[in-house]
């Protein structure tokens, strides 16, 4: 998650900035940022950032101001993870949910936390040892793989992520078989027409109409949508 993505943990700059808000308060700490736009799936622009400070990622990411609207707990409840499967956090920055996917699966499941920023995935791993959690794996990977092993995982997580990633038709298709059969991908997100004032501009949004177009030509299917967050939407696709 160093340039790129925070993927599980991030966003993009927002209007004014909202406590424990990631993506309110990103850009102003991240300093300078690019755009691209890469791939045939990509008419919105890929936005990077760097994420190499641990230390600061996690007083932003990790703010308990964030619980009131980003709810991880009824989150995770409402995903019907099963104890004793694999859930990957593709772009776990801090390993914000990694303690409710712990739970979650509970001590004979895993949860594989992604992220490209290697002073992450090392923070991801103290943070397990530190909070007893044993089935959380912390790994690298790079912008263009997701960095699972084929039908490894049962449930794929990407919160505040997908308008990071370039090159998406091809990235999907290829975690479309990390998924085990019947798998479940959910993609949690800020819509173009919610509140300006609260996560990234309009111009760095999808809205759920268009990533599910986007993922219905990778080969997902789109399943129902969660009434659940006051500021983004849940998609749901197998």
């Amino acid at each position: 998650m160093s340039i790129w993505i925070l993927w599980a943990g991030c966003g993009v700059m927002g209007g004014s900035e909202v406590q424990g808000d990631p993506a309110a308060r990103e850009p102003a700490a991240a300093g300078s940022e690019e755009h691209h736009a890469h791939g045939e799936a990509d008419d919105h622009a890929t936005v990077h950032h760097r994420f190499d400070d641990p230390e600061h990622w996690s007083k932003v990411f990790d703010d308990p101001a964030r619980d009131a609207w980003q709810k991880p707990a009824e989150l995770v409840a409402a995903l019907e993870i099963s104890a004793g499967q694999t859930v990957a956090d593709i772009g776990a920055g801090t390993g914000y949910f990694n303690p409710h996917l712990a739970a979650a699966v509970g001590e004979g499941g895993r949860v594989i936390a992604l992220d490209v920023e290697p002073s992450l995935v090392a923070h991801m791993t103290e943070r397990a040892r530190r909070e007893g959690t044993p089935q959380v794996e912390a790994r690298l990977t790079q912008p263009d793989q997701s960095g699972l092993e084929e039908a490894e995982v049962d449930h794929v997580l990407l919160v505040n992520t997908y308008h990071h990633i370039g090159q998406r038709m091809a990235y999907f298709r290829e975690l479309k078989s990390k998924l085990r059969e019947g798998g479940q991908l959910v993609v949690v997100d800020y819509d173009p027409e919610a509140d300006p004032e609260h996560g990234p501009p309009p111009e760095h949004r999808l809205s759920l109409a268009k990533v599910t177009e986007e993922l219905e030509a990778a080969g997902f299917t789109f399943v129902g949508e969660l009434s659940l967050l006051p500021h983004q939407y849940v998609g749901r696709f197998r």
